[in-house]
């Protein structure tokens, strides 16, 4: 328990002092957590790899939150193959780095005007690496496990709490996509 509570506070921790200012350095952060994610690999594995074997589907795991700034962190568990719907974050900005396996993430920009999402790229991550976005409405993106055998998990740092997103469907050939409100569920809390 003393390793896992270490390195998961030790993520937590590099976390909360970068977000604690209203716009945080995200490139910063994400080279910070990058370097303790490669450094201590083991460390992360030995603590979190019971996640990766719970095979219980796409999970949530609450790190920790604060109200002012306010920042939320989790740790989320994708199972092999799985991908989210085009979602966006409420607005808030976001960092997510890879822990374990491998994720690809293709971005979007929303026009709310005609209801359109136009895709602005890919990005793919391995353990260590990290990706962000700045608090923006017209952000949205879609995640994908890219193994096929393996569950991924992520550490995710939000610029709030982000209880409520919206999920975009595309139901024709029309290039209009509908969005539907969804709650964040989560499964559990991690302790530091």
């Amino acid at each position: 328990m003393g390793k896992r509570s270490s390195i998961i506070k030790t993520l937590r921790d590099i976390a909360l002092d970068h977000s604690d200012v209203a716009q945080p350095d995200l490139a910063s952060m994400g080279r910070e957590i990058g370097r303790v994610l490669h450094g201590r690999h083991a460390d992360v594995i030995e603590a979190l790899g019971p996640l990766r074997e719970r095979r219980r589907g796409f999970e949530r795991w609450m790190v920790a939150e604060r109200a002012r700034p306010g920042v939320s962190i989790l740790v989320m568990a994708w199972p092999p193959g799985y991908a989210t719907p085009v979602h966006d974050h409420g607005g808030l900005w976001g960092l997510e780095a890879m822990i374990a396996g491998a994720l690809e993430v293709e971005s979007f920009d929303k026009d709310d005007t005609d209801h359109s999402l136009r895709s602005t790229g890919r990005t793919w991550l391995g353990p260590g690496d990290a990706t962000w976005f700045e608090a923006a409405e017209a952000h949205a993106h879609r995640c994908r496990n890219l193994s096929r055998h393996d569950t991924a998990l992520t550490l995710h740092v939000y610029g709030g709490d982000l209880a409520q997103y919206l999920a975009y469907e595309q139901p024709g050939p029309s290039g209009h996509w509908i969005a539907r409100p969804r709650q964040s569920i989560i499964a559990g809390r991690l302790t530091a």
